[in-house]
């Protein structure tokens, strides 16, 4: 059975139909990480992956990448009965790349929707690769030049700016990374490396760089290159992390909502 596919919107996503057990073959593997690369976000609705499905569908698409805690799935959620770390989420509310800690970031990420909040919990991607193209060349050329400190203590302050000196502290031992501004892809397409783990562009003093970060951040968010998603129980949804930043709409701590991920090994690093 072919996959049935139908853009989203022009410059990003795409919903995907296709036989759960052709999926689970990896039948459609190739066409599926295509299909990953030139759209940013690919949506699998009302697919209903239990967890082992779900880890047998990520391996067909490349190397899975395990939790740092050596387990499969990792529960999103804010409850803390279901997930220890659930307050570092707190952060995913906010514009970002995962990975940026890492010079090889995962490739993919894939989520689906367990439990669902009664407002909010939407997921909003942005595609970088479209915020870059349609740049005027000349700020193109400058922003190829340029590169940025990013740490996980920044987006910290994004969710609580006033920390007390522990968390600070324990937040910053993460360390701090330099990646360029510009991703050049070996493909040779290129996008933006932005989000609320980047602080300092290493060109520019502090104040330059927060008007530069925002700027851009303000560019790529813009409508055209953003989709919402709407969860529906049983969706699944897969985005490019290398091509996209994504963000969680802010929803009531204790209403339960709980999405399971996947991750796929990243296979490019930063340049």
């Amino acid at each position: 059975m072919a996959l049935n596919t139908k853009d989203i919107k022009p410059r990003i996503a795409t919903r995907v139909h296709a036989d759960k057990q052709a999926l689970l073959s990896g039948e459609h593997a190739s066409e599926i990480r295509e299909l990953l690369e030139s759209r940013g976000v690919l949506v699998f609705p009302e697919v209903h992956f239990t967890d082992e499905e779900q880890i047998t569908f990520t391996e067909t698409l490349g190397k899975f990448a395990p939790e740092h805690s050596g387990e499969s799935i990792y529960k999103v959620t804010l409850d803390t009965k279901a997930n220890a770390l659930a307050d570092y989420l707190k952060g995913s509310m906010y514009w970002h790349i995962d990975g940026t800690m890492n010079n090889v970031p995962i490739l993919a990420s894939i989520l689906s929707a367990k439990v669902l909040s009664p407002t909010g919990g939407q997921t909003e991607f942005c595609n970088t690769y479209a915020a870059f193209d349609d740049l005027p060349a000349d700020q193109q050329r400058e922003y190829e030049k340029l590169s940025v400190l990013h740490s996980a203590w920044n987006s910290l302050f994004y969710y609580n700016p006033e920390p007390s000196l522990e968390i600070l502290q324990q937040m910053m031992a993460i360390g701090d990374n330099e990646l360029p501004l510009v991703w050049k892809h070996r493909s040779g397409r290129k996008s933006l490396v932005l989000g609320c783990t980047a602080y300092q562009v290493t060109e520019k003093n502090y104040r330059e760089s927060m008007e530069l970060l925002v700027k851009l951040r303000q560019w790529a968010t813009q409508p055209q290159f953003v989709y919402r998603h709407e969860w529906t129980v049983g969706d699944t949804v897969i985005w490019d992390n290398t091509g996209t930043m994504h963000r969680a709409i802010p929803y009531d701590p204790a209403c339960g909502r709980m999405l399971h991920r996947t991750k796929l090994e990243g296979e490019e690093a930063f340049a």
